[in-house]
């Protein structure tokens, strides 16, 4: 699914929320995929040109999710800033709620994945 404005976020997550509870993923599970991918959009459409898209899958026990943008490689594992910062703590959220993150570079753009065990 692609998106490029912020109106599409809750189509995204719709989207994503969806395949996932379809793929056996569990609901309170469902729901972190749904902030984590909420916050990865979100990022594409602040720091990158173009949109972005979202692709869902299953896998043994695994739901899995891309999030494709026209950023750079940027990393997910990071310090929470401080308590009084303004903004940073999206990625490190995604890091700590996720089972897994990884960050490539595809012929489409940077694929940020996202692995949730079922």
């Amino acid at each position: 699914m692609s998106y490029a404005r912020a109106e599409d976020l809750a189509a995204v997550r719709a989207f994503v929320c969806a395949r996932a509870l379809a793929g056996g993923l569990s609901p309170a599970r469902v729901d972190l995929l749904g902030l984590a991918v909420s916050e990865l959009a979100t990022n594409t459409l602040q720091h990158t040109e173009g949109g972005g898209l979202v692709r869902v899958w299953t896998a043994a026990d695994d739901v899995i999710c891309d999030i494709v943008d026209q950023g750079g490689l940027r990393s997910v594992a990071g310090e929470m800033p401080a308590a009084d910062a303004i903004r940073g703590r999206g990625l490190a959220i995604v890091a700590r709620i996720c089972d897994e993150v990884t960050v490539s570079a595809s012929p489409q753009g940077t694929v940020v994945r996202v692995r949730f065990h079922r």
